[in-house]
C-alpha cells in the first residue's frame, strides 16, 4: 500500500493561473490589507532585483500586515515575530504552500516535504524522521571530512577562487554521499553535472516575471524541465539498482526504500525521486549560501574573525574538529557568527503561502485564497527587533541576548511543522566546513568586488564570491587566549 498522492495543482497552465488569480482579487470576500495596489513595472523590475528595500518601506508605512502588487497579482506580506509565529506556528493550518508563488517549484523536486501539505507532508514527515535523528546525522562526520579535505586541495595562498561555486560543488558531493550513498566520482553521477543542473533549473527564478510564463523551447521553463529530467535519470538508475539488488546502507534512500509510516503505507518510486531531489536541492542550496556570506562577513569583520581564530586554536589546536566540537557549544564563537550570518542572509528568505479562509491579524483582515507571505530576510532587519540591522554583530546571539529574542523573530528554517528537517545536518555541515577553512587558510575579498544578492529562490551572491586565499597567520603564544 502507498500513501495516496497530493492533490493535483490547481491549473498547470500559467495563464490560467493568471486569469485565476485575477477573478479572485477582483471580488474578495474581506478587502485586502493597504498597501501599493497599483500595476507598477518598476515596481515589479524592482522587487525582482532588490525586494528587501521594497519591504522594510512598506512595513514603516503601513505595518506588519500589508498588500503590494507584483506584476498582475496582489501579495499579502506579514512581518514581524508576531506575524511569523502566527503564520508557520499558531495558525499554521489556515495557510498552504503547495499553491503558493513557488508552485513551479514541483516540475524540478515534484511533491517532496517542501511542496506539499497535510496528511500527504504528514505521513511523509513521519517516514522520514528517523533519518535525521542526531545519531544519524553525527555519523556523517567522516563523509563531510573526507569531502571537505578533497575541496581544499583547490586552495592555492596566492590565488582566487569562487567561494561561491566551490562550496556549491562540494556541498553537493557531500550531501550526495551522505545522505544517499551516491557516489559522485560513479559512472552514473559522472555522467552529469549536478551542480551545474541545479543553478540551471533554479536560474528561473532570476528571470523577469513574464518570462516565466512562456513555455517552449529555449525557455527559463525549459532550462528547469530539461535539467530535471537529467537529475531524474540519475536518481531512478539509482532506486532500480538498489531495489533490484537489494543493496542498502546508512543513507536515505536505503531507509525511504523500506520505510513504512503508522498505517503500513510505503513510499512509491516517483515519492522517493521527489524526496530525494527535495534534499539534493535544500540540503546543497543553504549550505552553500550560509558558508559564502560567513566568509564574505568576516572578511569585513576583523574583530569577528580574530574571534573565530583564536577559538579554532584553543579549542582544536589544530586538530580537525570531532563531531563532540561541532555541536556549537565547544566553539560559541563560532555559533555566534553563524547564527549572524543566518540573521543577514536566511536562505529560505520568504515563506509563501496562500490562506485557505479570511482570517483577521492585528485588527487586519485579510481575504481567502489571497497570496499571503512571512519573510525572515525582512523579519530580520526590523530595527525595533535586531538594533543596527545592516551590521555584522555575531555578540547579539550570545545566549543571554537570544533568550531575550521575541517568539518568531528569528526564523532562518522556518518554524512549526515545516522547520527544515535537514537543519541539523545543514548546520554540522556549515561548521565542518568553516572550521576547516578558519584552521588553515584566511580569505580576502577580491579588489573591486561588489556584492548584489539574487533570489533564486534562495539567497545568493549574484555573481559568485571571488576571494583571494592567503595562508592564516598564527597567533602568538604571547597573545591573550580566548576569555571564556
Amino acid at each position: 500500500m502507498a500513501i495516496p498522492p497530493p492533490p493535483a495543482l490547481e491549473h498547470e497552465n500559467p495563464f490560467a493561473m493568471l486569469i485565476a488569480d485575477l477573478r479572485r482579487q477582483r471580488s474578495p470576500e474581506v478587502p485586502f490589507p493597504p498597501g501599493n495596489l497599483d500595476f507598477s513595472i518598476g515596481r515589479t523590475l524592482q522587487f525582482s532585483e532588490n525586494p528587501l528595500p521594497i519591504l522594510l518601506d512598506a512595513y514603516e508605512r503601513h505595518g506588519p500586515v500589508f498588500s503590494l502588487r507584483v506584476f498582475h497579482g496582489i501579495v499579502v506580506f506579514m512581518l514581524g515575530p508576531a506575524a511569523n509565529h502566527y503564520m508557520t506556528v499558531s495558525h499554521a493550518s489556515n495557510f498552504i504552500w503547495r499553491e503558493s508563488h513557488f508552485r513551479d517549484l514541483t516540475a524540478l523536486i515534484g511533491d517532496g516535504l517542501l511542496t506539499t501539505d497535510g496528511e500527504f507532508h504528514r505521513r511523509s514527515r513521519l517516514i522520514m524522521l528517523p533519518a535525521f535523528h542526531r545519531e544519524r546525522i553525527a555519523s556523517t562526520i567522516g563523509v563531510m571530512r573526507e569531502e571537505v579535505e578533497r575541496a581544499l586541495e583547490d586552495f592555492e595562498v596566492g590565488g582566487k577562487i569562487d567561494l561561491y561555486f566551490w562550496t556549491r560543488r562540494l556541498a553537493l558531493r557531500i550531501a550526495m554521499r551522505a545522505l544517499f550513498g551516491l557516489d559522485p566520482d560513479g559512472e552514473r553521477a559522472r555522467q552529469i553535472d549536478a551542480a551545474g543542473l541545479f543553478e540551471q533549473a533554479l536560474s528561473f527564478y532570476s528571470t523577469p516575471y513574464p518570462a516565466r510564463l512562456l513555455r517552449g523551447p529555449r525557455t527559463p521553463w525549459s532550462r528547469l524541465v530539461s535539467a530535471a529530467r537529467r537529475l531524474n535519470r540519475m536518481i531512478y538508475a539509482e532506486i532500480k539498482e538498489r531495489r533490484a539488488s537489494g543493496r542498502r546502507g546508512e543513507d536515505i534512500m536505503s531507509l525511504l526504500l523500506d520505510a513504512t509510516d503508522e498505517q503500513g503505507a510505503a513510499l512509491s518510486d516517483s515519492q522517493i525521486r521527489d524526496e530525494v531531489m527535495t534534499l539534493l536541492f535544500a540540503g546543497h542550496d543553504t549550505t552553500t549560501s550560509t558558508v559564502t556570506f560567513l566568509f564574505y562577513e568576516l572578511a569585513r569583520s576583523p574583530q569577528a574573525l580574530a574571534a573565530l581564530v583564536a577559538e579554532q586554536e584553543q579549542v582544536l589546536g589544530g586538530a580537525a574538529p570531532r563531531v563532540q566540537d561541532l555541536g556549537g557549544e565547544r566553539l560559541p564563537e563560532l555559533e555566534m557568527a553563524l547564527e549572524e550570518t543566518l540573521r543577514k542572509y536566511p536562505p529560505a528568505w520568504i515563506g509563501p503561502r496562500r490562506s485557505v479562509q479570511s482570517f483577521e491579524f492585528q485588527g487586519v483582515p485579510v481575504p481567502a485564497e489571497a497570496y499571503v507571505n512571512y519573510s525572515s530576510w525582512a523579519s530580520h532587519h526590523l530595527p525595533e527587533v535586531f538594533p543596527e540591522p545592516d551590521r555584522f554583530l555575531p555578540r547579539r546571539f550570545a545566549p543571554e541576548a537570544k533568550a531575550k529574542l521575541p517568539k518568531g523573530a528569528y526564523i532562518p528554517f522556518g518554524g512549526g511543522s515545516r522547520t527544515c528537517i535537514g537543519m541539523r545536518f545543514g548546520q554540522l555541515e556549515i561548521r565542518a566546513i568553516a572550521s576547516a577553512i578558519l584552521s588553515r587558510f584566511q580569505l580576502e575579498l577580491a579588489d573591486g568586488f561588489e556584492l548584489s544578492i539574487r533570489q533564486m529562490p534562495t539567497l545568493s551572491p549574484r555573481d559568485g564570491m571571488p576571494m583571494i586565499v592567503r595562508e592564516r597567520a598564527r597567533r602568538s603564544a604571547a597573545e591573550p587566549q580566548l576569555a571564556r
